[in-house]
């Protein structure tokens, strides 16, 4: 959970993977985030933000966006203001898919993957996917909104073997639904 303060503000989850090897179809993964309303953290969301879209009032962008993984470093970024975010949500969580167009892919078959969360120059989260990596997607992390107002984050990596389209429905499922703790 991120420390006391403020609560969180603008928040950066950025993305990287090795680029198929030579010959091969491109790899392809992606960030998406799922908002829930205040009055009802594990409903449906009210809205989705993966590669083509935006959140309503842009506050969650994704101002970098690969398909293949080729470049330096994070190749993909996503952005969460939290600071700006409407008090009619909270909850936001976060998670990563990847796309299944040439048959099943798993994290452990993704080389170099991982993942990074930061809040200006303070790392709040960094992963490798290792220990999720028999999945096809995985969630990555949960925002909430506290009683006071202030956004904290929960890491919350766990994998799912469902395609991009089954995991943005189960991702924000209530952790004892899945059999978490």
């Amino acid at each position: 959970m991120s420390g006391v303060g403020e609560g969180l503000g603008r928040i950066e989850v950025r993305l990287k993977w090795d680029p198929s090897p030579w010959g091969e179809r491109p790899r392809h993964l992606d960030i998406i985030a799922a908002t829930y309303a205040d009055s009802d953290w594990y409903g449906r969301p009210v809205y989705v933000v993966h590669y083509d879209s935006r959140s309503p009032d842009g506050t969650i962008t994704m101002p970098r966006h690969s398909t293949t993984g080729q470049g330096f470093g994070f190749v993909e970024v996503m952005v969460l203001e939290f600071d700006r975010l409407a008090s009619a949500y909270g909850r936001v969580v976060v998670g990563v898919v990847i796309h299944q167009d040439d048959g099943p892919r798993t994290f452990g078959d993704i080389r170099n993957a991982g993942v990074l969360v930061v809040e200006k120059y303070t790392e709040l989260l960094k992963d490798d996917f290792t220990r999720v990596a028999g999945a096809h997607a995985a969630t990555i992390a949960e925002f909430v909104r506290d009683a006071s107002g202030r956004w904290r984050m929960h890491a919350l990596i766990r994998g799912h073997d469902s395609d991009p389209a089954a995991f943005i429905a189960e991702m924000g499922r209530a952790h004892d639904q899945l059999g978490d703790e």
